[in-house]
């Protein structure tokens, strides 16, 4: 079971890493952000893994303890959000997660786990 936020994060990182997710990025927002401890935002190269990555960190996660409290997007509009509370996961297309730029605006978060 986990519980601790910074555990819930390095859970999610490591799943969407096993489904070869790319340039996977924990940021600790603590300081600079009020509704959530720590974002961890990855790429997909394309739709289908997308979903592959999403339907296992809900399925993982969900038995972990650690279930979804809601969930925006869906791999064909290129960005899924995935809400655990303390952690928000973005699932982006390599184009969408340029396009937004999450990494630049929380630039003040503190990087914490960084695959690439």
């Amino acid at each position: 079971m986990i519980t601790e936020p910074v555990e819930i994060a390095r859970t999610a990182a490591e799943l969407a890493a096993d489904k070869q997710a790319e340039d996977i990025v924990v940021l600790d927002i603590r300081k600079v952000c009020s509704f959530a401890d720590y974002f961890v935002i990855c790429n997909g190269t394309n739709q289908r893994q997308l979903q592959a990555i999403l339907d296992d960190v809900q399925k993982v996660m969900e038995e972990k303890g650690a279930p979804v409290l809601k969930q925006e997007g869906t791999p064909e509009s290129g960005w899924v959000l995935i809400d655990f509370g303390p952690v928000i996961m973005h699932l982006f297309s390599p184009v969408e997660r340029e396009y937004y730029a999450l990494d630049r605006l929380w630039r003040d978060g503190v990087e914490v786990l960084r695959f690439q």
